[in-house]
């Protein structure tokens, strides 16, 4: 029995209908995954323990990287986790210039009580943890001075936290957005929240109230991410995990820029225990770990996380975490899963019209195109399955074909470079497309 939302569930289908990956409820159809997932799990209870970690999830396209990684934020958000969700661009993200991974790791930060955009709400509910330290203490809330403890314990803290190592550009910021608070000058105060999430549009009047020295560069940014986990954690959050999706994009890079980004992960892998409380998840293809151009092609990297097998069998604790494409039996489950889940006002027409016989149906047409290989368009499939109901819940004449032809809309690059790699014939004996 489901525990989503009426919102959540209309959310899942919209996505599907878009023939994305839900940002919510991925629970609730997540079948065929279970061993894959508790290693994620395993991975979330070390972060939970003070422990800085990096996992990194290698599957092909189909594979359900993305689902995975939505997945691990949905259980790391049940955790109390904070998250950040990335996915990376070859136009404004390049891994060796670290200002460029912590701005969007900012811009996409988000809580269980703040989906997106939650710096400005952490910093609230560690000021107020500091305050309450603060008033247990013995110090007097209405007392003149109060605010003045309070900026102090902020400095304080943070130093404490980050082992000395906070940027004084950066405890001065968090300073002065109290002050501005405090003030009821909300404007300053969120245009220097914008700056502390590495935005360079910030007006020269708020960076001069906090005395700001330069803008948060290359050498500054891990130092910032730092000391923006420090802050997470106080607030009463376990800690915080970032997935960076799609990491076999750095190989559409120039030669040196691709180089660069690659070293770049590898001193994030280098520095991952430095960071307690941070989970960071990357999904590439096998490609981009093992081709010449892609993490083989740096040997520090490669041999701190290189995929290992022993016969068939590859431990889900090593670096890397391979997941599998969807096979019959799963496609098949997340169906049922997504049959029960749909919301419906006419629950019987729906379980008799989009019958098992129907899901069977289906998938015989899926695994006919493609020789088995359902797992290259699996959102193609639930994107239709999602379809047909649809049609079954808007029209009560509507009855399913029998024997459905499936035929997936356009293929995106991914899933027409794994087509093309299926030795399937060009055309039928009488010279028409196969699709």
């Amino acid at each position: 029995m489901t525990t989503l939302s009426s919102r959540d569930i209309r959310h899942v289908f919209e996505s599907l209908r878009k023939g994305t990956v839900p940002e919510r409820g991925v629970k609730a159809y997540a079948v065929g995954i279970e061993r894959q997932r508790k290693e994620i799990l395993r991975q979330l209870e070390f972060a939970a323990d003070g422990e800085g970690s990096i996992k990194f999830l290698r599957g092909a396209y189909g594979g359900g990287k993305t689902f995975m990684s939505r997945l691990a934020l949905q259980e790391a958000r049940d955790l109390g986790f904070a998250t950040s969700f990335v996915v990376v661009s070859d136009n404004d993200m390049k891994f060796h210039r670290f200002e460029d991974v912590y701005r969007r790791v900012m811009a996409d930060l988000g809580t269980s009580a703040c989906p997106r955009g939650a710096l400005s709400d952490i910093l609230d509910r560690w000021i107020g943890r500091v305050e309450d330290g603060l008033i247990d203490s013995g110090a007097d809330e209405n007392a003149d001075d109060f605010d003045s403890l309070v900026h102090d314990r902020i400095s304080n803290d943070l130093l404490a936290k980050t082992g000395g190592e906070a940027p004084e550009d950066f405890i001065r910021v968090v300073q002065t957005i109290f002050e501005l608070k405090q003030q009821g000058d909300a404007q300053q105060a969120g245009a220097l929240i914008s700056w502390l999430c590495g935005s360079r549009n910030v007006a020269a009047t708020a960076k001069k109230r906090a005395a700001i020295k330069k803008e948060i560069g290359s050498n500054e940014a891990m130092p910032y991410l730092r000391g923006v986990l420090e802050i997470v954690k106080a607030a009463g959050y376990t800690g915080l995990v970032i997935v960076i999706d799609e990491a076999e994009t750095i190989l559409r890079m120039r030669r040196d820029q691709r180089h660069k980004s690659l070293n770049g992960i590898r001193q994030i892998a280098d520095a991952a225990n430095s960071y307690p409380g941070l989970l960071w998840l990357f999904t590439g293809t096998a490609e981009f770990f093992d081709s010449k151009d892609g993490v083989a092609s740096v040997p520090a990297l490669h041999e701190r996380i290189g995929f290992q097998k022993s016969g068939n069998a590859a431990s889900l604790r090593q670096p890397q975490l391979e997941l599998t494409p969807f096979d019959r039996e799963r496609l098949r489950q997340v169906s049922w899963e997504l049959r029960a889940l749909y919301p419906s006002q006419d629950r019987p027409r729906i379980e008799s019209r989009i019958s098992d016989q129907f899901v069977e149906s289906l998938i015989d047409s899926v695994t006919a195109g493609f020789k088995g290989e359902v797992g290259i368009v699996p959102r193609q499939y639930l994107r239709r399955f999602v379809m047909e109901m649809d049609l079954v819940d808007e029209d009560e004449t509507y009855q399913p074909a029998a024997n459905p032809d499936f035929q997936p809309a356009e293929l995106n690059p991914e899933e027409q470079l794994a087509f093309s790699s299926l030795d399937l014939p060009d055309s039928t004996a009488d010279g028409e497309q196969v699709w």
